[in-house]
């Protein structure tokens, strides 16, 4: 069986795991942005809080994905939930490091000429600090999902969504005149997806970001 075959009698199959894949990845995207930069904003002006939580996040980024999956295996069970709580422990990083970075690198100026408007701490954050430290989270963003991306297909191994499930069952059926198109079609669209979507991100970046922040 040829890849073009393969995908002949099998494309709605292909098509139905990519938009899986690509939910799973948004949602868990969503999340650790979320809980990324509100972990960034309650630490950035403490030094010793930035460096707690760059250790504590850095070790989270290094368990293997399997031991974590083995662990909320016992907690939810298989399925959606254990995958997607691990692409989004996985993106925390360059989110949070790329939030921190932003944040902490507004010119002190900027910020002492907006304190001296009258502007309140929030205010400042949200009027100021955010919207110039934009460009860099996004950067982050950019990174976490292509990272995730490709991490997600390990999601399939737990019965998670996803494109892992094509690899997954070339894998467990080499041999057969299907496992070398699902390989390849698994792979290939996961690339794709990685590509795709960060394309997407750069041109929201373009067209979201001043130009004078660019």
């Amino acid at each position: 069986m040829t890849v073009s075959s393969y995908l002949e009698r099998r494309w709605d199959v292909v098509l139905g795991l990519t938009i899986e894949h690509v939910i799973a990845v948004g949602i868990a995207v969503g999340l650790a942005t979320l809980i990324g930069i509100l972990l960034a904003i309650g630490t950035y002006r403490n030094d010793r809080a930035v460096a707690v939580l760059i250790v504590v996040i850095n070790t989270l980024f290094t368990v293997p994905a399997l031991a974590y999956f083995g662990a909320l295996i016992v907690i939810v069970g298989l399925g959606w939930t254990a995958a997607i709580t691990v692409l989004a422990i996985y993106a925390l990083l360059p989110i949070v490091r790329n939030t921190l970075t932003g944040l902490r690198e507004v010119d002190p100026a900027i910020v002492r000429a907006a304190r001296g408007m009258g502007m309140s701490k929030l205010q400042i954050l949200t009027r100021v600090e955010l919207p110039l430290a934009y460009p860099v989270i996004l950067s982050g963003l950019r990174v976490a999902t292509v990272l995730i991306v490709g991490i997600a297909a390990i999601g399939s191994y737990v019965a998670g969504p996803g494109l892992g499930e094509l690899i997954f069952s070339g894998l467990s059926s080499l041999g057969s005149v299907r496992a070398v198109p699902e390989i390849i079609i698994g792979t290939v669209a996961i690339v794709l997806v990685a590509l795709v979507l960060d394309g997407l991100l750069a041109v929201l970046g373009r067209l979201s970001t001043p130009r004078g922040l660019r």
